[in-house]
């Protein structure tokens, strides 16, 4: 049977029929369905962890009890991953262990563009890279047979346009989870330096083991276009967009195994060509690769570096006659994104940018606090990060820094990494403000929950950790909540917290309106004979209000009546009621 299916959609199905028992992850897009998918099978465990690090320590875990597992990320979340990954790399796995991870070219929904690829061939291991829906469900299967044959993890790549695109893919019966007796095996699994240094030269063994079957394995396919003088090497999405333009007239080495690359293969096809063009997205990982071997190759020198690819892009690179191809981008107007109507962050901003607070934001939603009109954020880097430069900042600026600047962070990051941030502060000394914005979700990747909404991902209940209680005992003796609808309230907590000679937590708590048990209470309404055109409304670059006609107002479809640009109006233009 064939299913229509979204690439997150079909690697969650490849989980399955691979007989995978154990998923664990923290949302990212483009990588976030993947585990959503997974978790509506009752035939794996799923979780969303505090992060991606925590997520590939509970997937050892799993495989060293003999179970195949797996973790899902976005390529920032790899990062976090690092630490555990590479020493991964050393112990090699028990049951089958696969590291998904979704790269985003274009950066659509990340602070980088980095290439996940890197990692592969830093931590020494094997990664496979899909280039639709179909093969991300079959690669799976295949990524967990060579997680137990070459025992090691198994990264497995895919990008926003693979994730989010759709086609046809045949499900087949899942197998069976089967777990391995578990064998206490301290030589393996302890990486002590006596234990590591015997296991370095495995990994080095295990490699070139897999450039063998890198030079024959079904990943890997060579389509040899008779009379043509050109041909490409490529993978992933690029594979599509060459096929496109293409179709069989040229000939084509697509790769499927990323990492690492077959030598013998490459040389055998770049022989049958007069020239060859290495057509990937961001760095030049296969061109580079291709010139180590002595092939004379394009890639980078007539391919940009930056940015996502597309048919048009190559197709103009290439001298190929003009095609119309519509990419996403271009089918629709560009909206930038913005806080939504009755989003609670945007009292909380708008109070910090009019008492001129220096502020070091975060990963999250609340980063578009950051645009206009509001400007309120100074700076963004990653996850956690605005807790750990905070005290950073202030330390080095001095007494008068601390009562100027705050660090803002959402409830899911600071559980992620904004926890340890908060232990420097306390133990190392700076009279530092962080405000935790707590809108009870995971609100940019789509309403996940996490350790403090109090249910898991099927949304069950579930320990609900309490913020307070964790920030007093992480050392924080000043905590208070309030609510940033109340503008005068904020503004209290702010200034009094900023003079406070001790270091302190202020949490900014109101649900995300977007959640299906807020209710919206009804629309307010501006009365055009009180409207003064001040504007002290649009400051607050809410979407529901705008200026027609020389006065401000309200789009009731958008309005949830939250009541803060009532709070603004000197004249007492706005009030309830319908625009009906």
């Amino acid at each position: 049977m064939k299913k229509l299916m979204l690439g997150n959609e079909a690697v969650a199905r490849g989980l399955l029929e691979a007989g995978c028992s154990v998923v664990s992850s923290y949302p990212g897009t483009p990588s976030t369905e993947i585990t959503e998918f997974a978790a509506k099978y009752d035939g794996i465990y799923c979780e969303w962890a505090p992060n991606e690090k925590v997520a590939c320590e509970v997937a050892f875990g799993a495989s060293l009890s003999g179970s195949r597992a797996a973790c899902c990320m976005k390529h920032v979340g790899l990062n976090v991953a690092a630490d555990p990954l590479f020493t991964l790399s050393y112990t090699g796995v028990g049951g089958g262990l696969v590291v998904c991870v979704a790269d985003d070219p274009g950066m659509h929904s990340s602070q980088n563009e980095q290439d996940s690829r890197h990692y592969a061939i830093a931590a020494k291991l094997p990664m496979v890279e899909p280039s639709d829906s179909a093969e991300a469900k079959d690669f799976v299967k295949v990524a967990f047979e060579l997680s137990e044959k070459y025992d090691t993890p198994v990264i497995f790549r895919t990008c926003t346009r693979i994730a989010h695109s759709q086609c046809a893919v045949e499900l087949e019966e899942p197998l069976t989870p089967v777990k391995k007796e578990y064998v206490k095996n301290p030589q393996k699994y302890i990486m002590a330096p006596a234990n590591a240094i015997r296991k370095h030269p495995v990994v080095e063994a295990r490699g070139e083991a897999l450039v063998e079957y890198a030079e024959t394995c079904a990943l890997n396919r060579v389509e040899i276009a008779e009379g043509s003088e050109l041909g490409i090497i490529t993978s992933g999405t690029c594979y599509q967009y060459v096929k496109e333009l293409y179709g069989d007239s040229v000939s084509v080495l697509k790769l499927g195994l990323v990492n690492p690359l077959p030598e013998k293969l490459i040389r055998d096809f770049a022989q049958k060509c007069k020239r060859v063009v290495v057509i990937e997205e961001l760095d030049p990982v296969i061109e580079n690769h291709c010139k180590t071997l002595g092939i004379e190759v394009d890639g980078k020198n007539i391919f940009p570096i930056c940015g996502e690819f597309s048919q048009s892009l190559i197709a103009k690179v290439m001298g190929l006659e003009a095609r119309e191809f519509v990419t996403p981008e271009e089918s629709a107007p560009v909206r930038p994104p913005v806080m939504c109507a009755g989003c609670p962050h945007r009292g909380l901003f708008y109070v910090l940018a009019k008492k001129k607070v220096t502020v070091l934001g975060d990963i999250g939603c609340y980063t578009l606090g950051s645009a206009a009109p509001l400007n309120a954020i100074d700076s963004v880097l990653c996850m956690g990060a605005s807790v750990s430069g905070l005290h950073g900042f202030n330390k080095a600026s001095g007494a008068d820094a601390e009562k100027k600047t705050v660090a803002v962070i959402g409830d899911s990051t600071f559980m992620h990494s904004g926890m340890t941030g908060l232990a420097n502060i306390a133990y190392n000394g700076t009279n530092s403000t962080v405000i935790i914005v707590d809108n009870s979700i995971t609100g940019m990747t789509g309403h996940q929950q996490n350790p403090t909404t109090g249910y898991n991902i099927k949304g069950d209940p579930a320990t609900k950790i309490d913020l307070e209680a964790l920030c007093h005992a992480l050392g924080i003796n000043r905590v208070r909540v309030v609510d940033p609808y109340d503008l005068k309230a904020t503004e209290k907590a702010i200034v009094e917290e900023l003079a406070a000679d001790e270091p302190s937590v202020i949490i900014s708590r109101r649900p995300c309106a977007l959640l299906k048990y807020v209710k919206a209470k009804p629309s307010l309404v501006i009365d055009p004979e009180k409207c003064r055109t001040c504007k002290a409304c649009m400051k607050l670059g809410c979407p529901a209000i705008s200026i027609k006609g020389g006065k401000a107002v309200i789009d009731a479809t958008l309005c949830v009546g939250c009541g803060i640009c009532q709070q603004l109006c000197a004249f007492g233009a706005i009030g309830g009621g319908n625009n009906d």
